[in-house]
């Protein structure tokens, strides 16, 4: 094992993981600079961290070259020190696994190095170790897309593995008597931040959010910041000049273990505010292990760090509102459930499984699972895409990379579902490029341009990563990638999302994909037979439906109330028939109790249909009974609250995914009699279905569903029942025959 240095002569996070990695595999050596004190006969350390770096470099290079003979795998954490020994030196012939913590050469710019080209020589170094790696080991998938996106590493070759604590070290104990140690009141609210103290921890931020935070002001506050850097002397001025802070805050300086453990039991909240370039986290399981939740951003992976903690909350980087009001909503959860958390990431079960990827790389295995680059050209969390979401994790035997063309929320959650993205940015005049657009004279120029830069870029991609199987998740992304696919030889599954008929997409749109989907598709997936029933003849179709969630929430139980609630959600655009929805309402429902609610937002340059829907609501004298959510992140909360889901499509809906999720909730649903509701919709059996485009049909059946709790329950009930042919594993099952499918052709 190749480190940096022995924790604790370096504080530094990464010296810290390599350390308790290496004392939990008995049969590993290690080469680290010095000092190293205390350290076990295994550990040679080499000159010392303010030698000059030729003897550094010289000190690495003779102590490995004694250790070559007896080296089976290489595990290098830091490139600076693995370079000559792994690409010049005497391990070069030995597999290797890297472990990336962080963009180096980056890193050095944020803390001020300027030089161009020291941040080149860097990141070139750095480049060359990574690619030489058997395996790459990032500790989150933000980390994985870093050393994918900025190093050119294949997909294929990066694991994440989560870090280990040490939950010995770090127990529960008692947190009255943790208090006392400290000198802190039983009934304050603490927060503690345990970061070195640099500009890109964010702790200037959490002084403001601390400032301004709307805590209760019958409770005592304290904020203990533990930790040493460059930016301490400017931290304490800041806090000396607040009489706020002075009197709630302290600077603690560098703690040792015992006082460490002390802090993360005794606090209600552990805050880690940074800002840039977060490979995970550590203080979040080691605060965990004590019982304590964390209040984290979004900077790289904590997010992911933070998943399935209980308690545990995630806000924007930087913002000091949002971190404030979080702080003062915070609500501790039990102890034992977090301490649970944390224990599934043990040291001796993480070490575990490095010893599975070091017996890897000694002897590769000959069989290795279906290699599929997912493409998408949007990241946002459309129909399709939160399709994708859902499928994706539930692949058995087969490695997916997901490449989408701009950046955006899918990132995020692909990272949280432990999927590997990049991106490859496609320029804006193509991406945005309506439907309506797309003609032989109404092409523009620009649009034209960047998409063929975007194929020439991705052929380039497609080529170096070498896929089995390419699965095209849009209509765009059918296009050009279905181009790149073909010239590099690999298959191309299209999955289709959307109609190709002239009412659903512009005739030209139609006529352009019906002739490449012939040209370019190996073979393609339509999420209904309703969709699949548009695609030209001599196509090679199979009908797979969107998944659900692999867990659902509680089923929705019927009201016998007089006061309903009929709810339609979905974007805000003309073809999806709010307006149908809220004419309906009106007639059915001219006075009275019943409400509207209307969830989604105009995406893709719709917002004027979203101001013509509330005009339709003030015009039918129903404004007060209709409410307008807006997007929301959590679907299944706002259909909790609905009694009746409504679906208005005026034209044939492709597939029809709120419905089905209506549906699972065991809610009675009314859909328009079209497209793809109607292929899974039993009429007056798992739902109600009415001719679409006709505001008197919805109306009357909403007036039945309204006057009978016993109807409601009896569709809500078959409903779910229904929906078990949605399970993802099923779904999975049928994408994955259609991906041996193609390599077979």
């Amino acid at each position: 094992m190749l480190g940096k240095g022995w924790f604790p002569a370096e504080i530094g996070g990464l010296d810290r993981y390599f350390r308790e990695l290496f004392e939990h595999l008995p049969k590993a050596r290690a080469v680290v600079v010095g000092p190293a004190p205390a350290s076990p006969p295994s550990v040679t350390a080499v000159a010392a961290h303010d030698a000059p770096l030729i003897k550094r470099i010289r000190g690495l290079a003779e102590a490995t070259r004694r250790l070559a003979p007896d080296t089976d795998v290489v595990d290098a954490h830091f490139a600076l020190y693995a370079f000559w020994p792994v690409v010049a030196g005497a391990l070069r012939r030995k597999p290797l696994v890297v472990h990336f913590q962080g963009p180096w050469a980056d890193e050095n710019v944020a803390t001020g190095d300027a030089s161009r080209w020291r941040h080149r020589a860097r990141r070139a170094l750095e480049a060359s170790v990574y690619r030489r790696a058997d395996t790459v080991i990032t500790l989150t998938g933000a980390f994985r897309q870093v050393v994918i996106e900025r190093y050119g590493v294949s997909p294929w070759k990066v694991r994440v593995e989560r870090p280990g604590v040490d939950i010995t070290r770090f127990d529960l104990g008692d947190r009255a008597c943790a208090r006392a140690t400290l000198g802190l009141d039983d009934d304050a609210f603490v927060a503690v931040c345990v970061r070195r103290l640099v500009q890109r921890m964010g702790i200037e931020v959490l002084l403001d959010a601390w400032e301004a935070a709307p805590l209760a002001a019958d409770r005592p506050r304290r904020l203990l910041i533990a930790g040493d850097g460059p930016l301490r002397p400017a931290l304490a001025a800041r806090i000396a000049a607040s009489p706020a802070l002075a009197q709630s805050v302290d600077l603690l300086g560098r703690v040792e273990e015992g006082r460490l453990r002390d802090l993360y039991r005794a606090a209600d909240l552990n805050v880690v505010p940074t800002l840039a370039f977060e490979g995970f986290g550590l203080v979040v399981m080691e605060a965990a292990a004590c019982g304590t939740a964390s209040l984290v951003t979004d900077a790289g992976g904590l997010p992911e760090a933070v998943v399935g903690a209980p308690g545990s909350r995630v806000v924007a980087a930087g913002n000091v509102a949002g971190l404030g009001t979080t702080l003062a909503q915070h609500v501790a959860p039990p102890r034992d459930e977090l301490r649970s958390w944390a224990q599934a990431s043990a040291w001796p079960v993480v070490a575990e499984r490095h010893r599975r990827i070091y017996d890897d790389a000694a002897k590769p295995s000959a069989d290795r699972p279906l290699r599929v680059v997912v493409l998408d050209h949007v990241a946002q969390l459309s129909g399709g895409e939160i399709a994708l979401l859902r499928l994706l994790p539930h692949l058995k035997d087969v490695a997916v990379h997901v490449v989408l063309a701009e950046d955006g929320p899918l990132v995020g959650c692909l990272h949280r579902a432990g999927v590997s993205v990049q991106v490859l940015p496609l320029g804006e005049a193509s991406r945005a490029l309506r439907k309506g657009a797309v003609g032989v004279r109404t092409l523009p120029i620009r649009a034209v341009w960047e998409s063929v830069a975007h194929i020439v870029r991705l052929t380039r991609l497609l080529r170096r990563q070498r896929p089995d199987v390419v699965h095209a998740n849009s209509l765009k992304s059918g296009l050009y990638g279905g181009i790149a696919a073909r010239a590099v030889g690999i298959p191309l599954v299209w999955h289709l999302h959307d109609r190709l008929d002239p009412h659903y997409l512009p005739r030209a749109a139609v006529r352009l994909v019906r002739l490449a989907m012939r040209q370019l598709a190996t073979e393609v997936i339509a999420n209904s037979a309703t969709t699949a029933s548009t695609l030209p003849d001599g196509v090679s179709v199979t009908v797979v439906p969107s998944a659900l969630p692999e867990v659902l929430p509680p089923a929705h139980e019927p009201r016998d109330a007089e006061h309903l609630v009929f709810g339609i959600v979905g974007r805000l655009t003309h073809w999806k028939g709010q307006h149908i929805f809220l004419e309906a309402f009106a007639r059915a429902f001219p006075d009275g109790g019943h409400e509207a609610v209307l969830v989604g937002a105009a995406l893709f340059g719709e917002e004027a249909y979203a101001g013509e829907l509330e005009a339709l609501a003030a015009r039918l004298g129903i404004a007060d009974r209709v409410r307008f959510r807006g997007f929301q992140d959590d679907v299944w909360a706002e259909l909790a609250g609905v009694d009746v889901l409504v679906h208005a499509s005026v034209i044939p809906e492709p597939f029809g995914q709120v419905v089905q999720e209506g549906m699972a909730l065991g809610l009675p649903v009314i859909a328009a009699d079209a497209g793809g509701p109607a292929d899974f919709v039993e009429r007056d059996v798992s739902g109600m279905l009415v001719p679409r485009d006709d505001p008197q049909a919805l109306a009357a059946a909403m007036l039945r569903v309204a006057d009978d709790v016993e109807l409601r329950r009896r569709l809500g009930r078959a409903a779910g029942a229904s929906c078990r042919k949605f399970a993802p594993e099923t779904v999975a099952a049928g994408v994955q025959a259609v991906y041996v499918a193609a390599v077979d052709r």
